[in-house]
């Protein structure tokens, strides 16, 4: 596992303290906040990736835990939407109460069942700028994808069959700025170099422009 790059924090959630890794270049706009799939955390190498690129282009990122390691053995945790929901959402009131970051401009970039909770996270919230999904199990928030109304970017592989379905039938749903981004020959994974490369470039050029 990659270990994530910037300052070890532990944010309290409830009645629990979430681990996270967070770093803001120098007069950086916005923030990005990494919500994981199923069975991954802050460790991701897929989202440290990503938040590499993201760095790279002068935003802020937040990868953290949305499971305690003792809540994470309880599988159906994992699948614990409205759960999940929440822990993002209270990781973002932390952030806002902090003075390092709470002027900031927030996205949030989900995986999985996480793009579920960030889709749900940007309905409830109306300080959150944009949303990238990344392989989104997005047919687990569509009750609430008529509520945003951030500009939304839905990335998937072209291999990834049932998902892509799930992304086309939701990007109907939303009537906000949104785009679809299919990365041909990927599956579910993007375990291709380049195929994560292109992930990365596409999600760091979406939250450079909508997070100024």
């Amino acid at each position: 596992m990659t270990q994530p790059t910037g300052d070890s924090v532990q944010i309290p959630a409830g009645a629990v303290e979430l681990p996270g890794a967070l770093s803001i270049p120098a007069d950086a706009p916005g923030l990005v906040v990494f919500a994981h799939g199923s069975g991954s955390s802050r460790l991701s190498p897929r989202n440290n990736f990503v938040a590499d690129v993201i760095r790279e282009a002068g935003l802020g990122t937040l990868l953290f835990d949305l499971l305690t390691e003792e809540e994470d053995r309880i599988r159906e945790n994992r699948f614990d939407i409205p759960l999940l929901t929440d822990r993002l959402v209270a990781v973002t009131e932390w952030l806002r109460d902090r003075p390092a970051t709470q002027g900031l401009h927030v996205g949030y970039f989900g995986s999985s069942t996480g793009a579920a909770a960030a889709l749900r996270g940007a309905a409830r919230r109306d300080d959150i700028d944009a949303v990238v999904s990344r392989g989104g199990r997005v047919d687990m928030a569509s009750d609430v994808l008529g509520e945003i109304t951030v500009p939304t970017l839905f990335i998937v592989g072209g291999e990834d069959t049932q998902v892509l379905e799930y992304n086309r039938q939701a990007l109907e749903k939303l009537t906000c700025e949104k785009s679809l981004h299919i990365v041909e020959g990927a599956n579910h994974l993007f375990e291709a170099e380049h195929e994560l490369e292109e992930v990365a470039d596409v999600a760091a050029d979406w939250f450079a422009r909508t997070l100024r």
